[in-house]
């Protein structure tokens, strides 16, 4: 063989072998380029709700203020997994009240990856005023989901994107919230009436318990610390501060518990309602003190319920007190119910924060649905009526929040959460409810998610703070509410 046919022969098996590699090379990069990430994991939504849990109490929350939070954390989080083309979510832009076009993605995002974003940027402003725990924690719980969903396979491109894109929907998210007349409420004083048959605030400081700790405070008990009626009643000298949030005028501000709670709450911009008396109950009775008339009667009821009380009765009031100075509020026990069937009912992503998403946004409409009631009939507490009326020591299980008293708020907010969550998820189930275990109160089991409701509003006469139309009126407001959010907010594409 010559050597220039040699030479053809060796060039000619290095070509073979360079397309080969080539080939390679190419088929290696269009399988790496094609790779789609894992589907997220529901345990990003479920880390938000715990964490915001967690905000709630350490704050120190009124239950309006913390209803606000949630809805608008929960409407971030849900707008970043509905940017995602591949999900079947739909935007509730155009749908929710004042809520109108969102900034578009510049290309292909992940839905977990612009949540965690939007919620990051979302929840360090509500938060703002809070303490520097809370804000840190936004920070490193959206920082470690973003790097949660690059092992899970987003490319470092696609991780831009969907941050940037994060940021521009939490800017849009924030700069709608600001125009919910929350801020023009901020620092207006309220006069509790003096009128023998309106509302007066009874709470005083034998009932106080300081709001201006942390999250890290010693409680500290003379007595067995699980005996929760001591907890409810605590008082300043029984807590050691160890790092108080600061003084001053705030949008974040402490629950007082011997002030009047948000009497302006019910002029916020509602969320879907088309106004925030769209599911008003009928009016209360009128207030009379004499025998038999209709709020004579009313009272005669409740007196003799609270009157025999059993054990399990008081168990039960204890259990749905949802003060926020001690268990947190009555809307995040209903967040934490999802939580709960996020796990139990082994939802998807989309499912979790559709879930959450709408019991957020229905408890928060409650709460001004409630609230434009509760201030305008008025209507005086039991432990006023019963202490003019039946019995001038009568003592409530737990002190009576400063509010006046119809509807009751546990029972309207609870009954929207549950419409909508069985609109959801069905009601075929029993459940365990652990949510008040880290503060010593067991779990109770329930048959469904209707059980539970029922149990929440009767909660509320053993406890001695509403009467019984309060709390049935309470219910079908609620119910209501939770009706009108589940027909009017489309969440699926193509329905």
């Amino acid at each position: 063989m010559s050597v220039s046919t040699e030479g053809r022969h060796v060039h000619s098996a290095k070509s073979r072998w360079r397309r080969a590699v080539g080939v390679i090379w190419v088929s290696s990069c269009l399988t790496a380029c094609s790779r789609v990430a894992a589907p997220a994991d529901p345990q990003l939504v479920a880390q938000w709700l715990r964490t915001s849990l967690a905000f709630v109490r350490g704050e120190r929350l009124g239950s309006p203020l913390a209803t606000r939070t949630s809805a608008y954390s929960a409407i971030a989080l849900y707008e970043g997994y509905a940017s995602d083309s591949r999900l079947s979510l739909r935007s509730l832009a155009g749908q929710l009240n004042g809520f109108t076009a969102l900034p578009q993605a510049s290309g292909a995002v992940d839905g977990a990856t612009v949540a965690a974003e939007a919620e990051r940027q979302v929840a360090d402003s509500l938060f703002r005023d809070g303490l520097p725990s809370t804000r840190r924690t936004i920070d490193s719980l959206a920082t470690a989901q973003v790097s949660a969903r690059e092992r899970a396979g987003v490319g470092a491109a696609e991780r831009d994107r969907s941050v940037a894109h994060g940021r521009a929907l939490g800017r849009a998210i924030l700069a709608w919230a600001a125009t919910d007349s929350f801020f023009s409420t901020r620092g207006r004083t309220y006069a509790t009436s003096k009128k023998r048959e309106e509302w007066s605030n009874t709470a005083d400081v034998s009932q106080f318990v300081p709001q201006t700790v942390s999250a890290q405070s010693d409680l500290v008990q003379f007595v067995n610390p699980n005996v929760h009626e001591d907890v409810e009643r605590a008082t300043s000298k029984s807590t050691f501060v160890n790092r108080p949030k600061p003084e001053g005028r705030t949008t974040l501000p402490s629950f007082n518990p011997i002030m009047p709670t948000e009497p302006y709450w019910g002029q916020l911009r509602t969320f879907v309602l088309s106004e925030s008396d769209a599911c008003a109950p009928p009016p209360p009775p009128q207030y009379s003190e004499t025998a038999g008339s209709a709020f004579w009667l009313m009272g005669k009821q409740f007196y003799d319920t609270i009157s025999a009380l059993t054990p399990e009765q008081r168990a039960i009031a204890l259990f749905w007190a949802d003060n926020p100075v001690a268990t947190g509020t009555p809307g995040f026990h209903w967040i934490s119910v999802v939580n709960l069937l996020i796990a139990r009912k082994q939802l998807t992503a989309e499912q979790a924060v559709e879930t959450y998403a709408l019991t957020a946004v229905a408890i928060a409409d409650a709460f001004i649905g409630c609230w434009r009631e509760k201030y305008h009939s008025n209507v005086v507490r039991p432990v006023t009526y019963m202490r003019r009326v039946f019995d001038k020591n009568f003592q409530t299980v737990i002190p009576t929040p400063p509010f006046p008293e119809f509807t009751s708020g546990h029972s309207v907010q609870s009954a929207a959460a549950v419409e909508v969550i069985t609109a959801l998820l069905g009601d075929t189930m029993s459940f365990i409810d652990s949510t008040q275990v880290d503060i010593g109160q067991p779990p109770r089991i329930f048959a469904s998610l209707h059980a539970a409701l029922t149990e929440v509003a009767i909660s509320r006469v053993y406890a001695g703070v509403h009467y019984f139309p309060a709390v049935v009126l309470g219910m079908q407001q609620g119910q209501c509410i939770g009706r009108t959010v589940r027909r009017k907010l489309i969440t699926r594409k193509g329905a």
